[in-house]
């Protein structure tokens, strides 16, 4: 079949691409709100740091590397049970964003604890000689100082999510990856395949590139 773009239905490469926006947004902002405190939970339990446990690190640290080293497309069938409990069904964009949450925000934390590991450690101390409660290190110093890290991370994590979302097609997650599947790969329509394959080149650029804008904006000189 020859590339045209003649037969495309627009209608519903729009479609595709709302369905995957909409995955991308709710799955980009559970996994902030979840691999964030993680990380930092990460942080401040390892050795040497302000709530140091070396029993609770290491169970968590477990589970962060056992979920980040499952393969996406494995992971999504193993929580079938779990997402349908969850919302309900396994199918569509409701079905794709637990997985899609829950195989990020491991990712997300691990980024997230690099993030915090290269703050000046005398700032801690110079915080904590003055009296600040740990609450008051976190809000006030951790965060603060690691802004521009933090920020790097949530895009790595989103073009990752990309990707993911994409991946989710195959088990009848929706969006552009499920069109990639059901009209590129079964149909044999390569004209769909490559829009929205552009269409995804296209999303991942805008994202790095306001990504890097956010970090330069927020880095301290």
């Amino acid at each position: 079949m020859g590339f045209t773009l003649q037969n495309i239905d627009w209608a519903e490469i729009w479609k595709g691409t709302q369905d995957t926006l909409t995955m991308l947004g709710f799955s980009t902002l559970f996994t902030v709100v979840i691999g964030l405190p993680l990380g930092i939970l990460l942080f401040l339990t390892s050795r040497g740091q302000l709530l140091e446990n070396r029993w609770f690190y290491s169970i968590s640290s477990f589970v962060v590397n056992v979920l980040r080293s499952v393969p996406f497309i494995i992971l999504m069938i193993l929580l079938i049970p779990v997402t349908k409990m969850l919302v309900g069904t396994s199918l569509g964009v409701k079905g794709s964003i637990p997985p899609l949450v829950i195989g990020a925000a491991p990712f997300f934390a691990r980024l997230v604890e690099t993030s915090l590991r290269e703050v000046d450690r005398g700032v801690i101390e110079a915080a904590q000689s003055m009296g600040a409660s740990n609450w008051q290190i976190i809000r006030s110093v951790l965060l603060p100082e690691s802004r521009s890290g933090l920020i790097a991370g949530i895009t790595i994590t989103t073009v990752s999510l990309v990707s993911y979302t994409a991946m989710s097609g195959v088990i009848g997650g929706g969006g552009l990856g499920d069109l990639a599947i059901r009209y590129g790969y079964q149909r044999f329509q390569t004209d769909v395949m490559g829009v929205t394959v552009c269409i995804l080149l296209v999303l991942v650029q805008i994202l790095q590139m306001v990504g890097d804008r956010l970090v330069i904006k927020f880095s301290r000189k």
